[in-house]
């Protein structure tokens, strides 16, 4: 005795106007746009066998993104926790989706990805971030960058990792709500004096 089939249900419609872009095709554009900042397909090949061999590959910096390097105890007083998930949903919270990687190596710091010409368009708040201990990497510098989907801490490996993963290719964080960020941090370290204008 067999027993009937429930049809299938049909696929769902997307309205007019909508893209649909599923979380693997994001993370596959993604991995395609950080390697994009590398010359060759030699060097990107590379990249990709670093992400699989070490869970980081190093990028370079200057051109379609740079880096703001926040400290630790930083973040920490803005987001009054120290538990790493409670730290990473106020980041995202806070920077507006963002992206950040958490490195763990050496001790915890932050990276803050902005546009490529934020360390040569902002020089004034960049030299006044450097008060903080804050850094802007650009040209020339190199940031170990995890692969897409390392989007957790995993306490085996003690990996970089995405603290705020990038949402989409070229998805960066704006200078304007990084100052922001790093504005309201140091009054929160009892640091003042660096402007939240950018």
């Amino acid at each position: 005795m067999t027993t009937p089939r429930t049809p299938a249900p049909a696929p769902a419609e997307t309205p007019p106007g909508v893209s649909v872009h599923p979380g693997a095709d994001r993370r596959l554009a993604t991995e395609h746009w950080l390697l994009s900042t590398l010359p060759t397909s030699q060097a990107r090949a590379k990249a990709r066998c670093q992400w699989s061999e070490h869970g980081l590959a190093m990028l370079p910096l200057g051109g379609l993104m740079s880096a703001v390097r926040i400290p630790a105890a930083m973040v920490q007083a803005l987001a009054r926790k120290t538990s790493l998930p409670a730290t990473d949903t106020f980041l995202a919270h806070a920077l507006k989706g963002g992206p950040v990687i958490c490195a763990m190596h050496g001790g915890r710091r932050y990276y803050v990805l902005v546009p490529g010409r934020v360390p040569q368009t902002r020089h004034d708040l960049v030299a006044q971030w450097a008060r903080q201990d804050i850094e802007c990497l650009g040209r020339g510098a190199y940031l170990g960058v995890p692969p897409p989907d390392q989007d957790h801490y995993a306490p085996a490996t003690q990996a970089s990792y995405w603290s705020v993963p990038m949402e989409s290719a070229g998805a960066l964080c704006l200078p304007r709500t990084v100052a922001q960020f790093i504005s309201a941090g140091g009054h929160a370290l009892g640091q003042p004096g660096v402007e939240s204008g950018a």
